[in-house]
């Protein structure tokens, strides 16, 4: 599926970020050399990418102030699970509270957004090149952190797939401090 726009995605930090880096190492290497773990806030569900014809100074000028009234997030995984009936391995975020306030801030920040053909579904993916064989799925499955990731800044990449995704822009939630 060919895709192009701006993406809004989140790192996933913390002790919660380093154990979701060694499970993409071990099942699925290409997804762990693309990106650190992460979710993605607007692009692909709730919202769609913004066009890459708007300027870096008014991704800033309409972002800066959503980041710097949000504090540093800190949130729960839930347990795997199949993404939308695929061979995706996911682990899903609460699409509630503090998250969704956020995704909706950036959704209503005034920037143009393309239509997306999904609902808001935050997750950090734990397999998406690879089609794990029976038990290493199962194994994946069963996967549980309980760790909290923390969120403390959001970052804007031109993402044209296949191509690498370019960073355009890094904005840190301030709101707390």
């Amino acid at each position: 599926m060919q895709s192009e726009g701006i993406f809004i995605l989140a790192e996933l930090k913390g002790e919660a970020g380093r154990k979701i880096r060694e499970i993409n190492e071990k099942y699925d290497p290409r997804l762990a050399r693309y990106k650190p773990p992460h979710l993605t806030i607007t692009g692909s569900s709730g919202v769609g990418p913004i066009p890459t014809s708007v300027p870096v100074e008014e991704l800033r000028k309409k972002l800066e102030p959503v980041a710097s009234t949000t504090p540093v997030l800190e949130l729960p995984l839930f347990p795997a699970q199949r993404f939308l009936q695929t061979n995706i391995v996911v682990l899903p975020l609460d699409h509630h509270g503090p998250l969704r306030e956020l995704h909706d801030r950036i959704a209503t920040s005034g920037l143009p957004f393309a239509r997306s053909r999904h609902t808001f579904s935050p997750h950090c993916t734990l397999s998406l090149y690879v089609t794990q064989a029976p038990a290493a799925e199962q194994e994946l499955l069963r996967t549980i952190i309980n760790d909290r990731v923390i969120i403390d800044s959001i970052q804007l990449f031109h993402t044209r797939d296949p191509q690498p995704s370019r960073l355009l822009l890094e904005l840190p939630l301030t709101g707390g401090r």
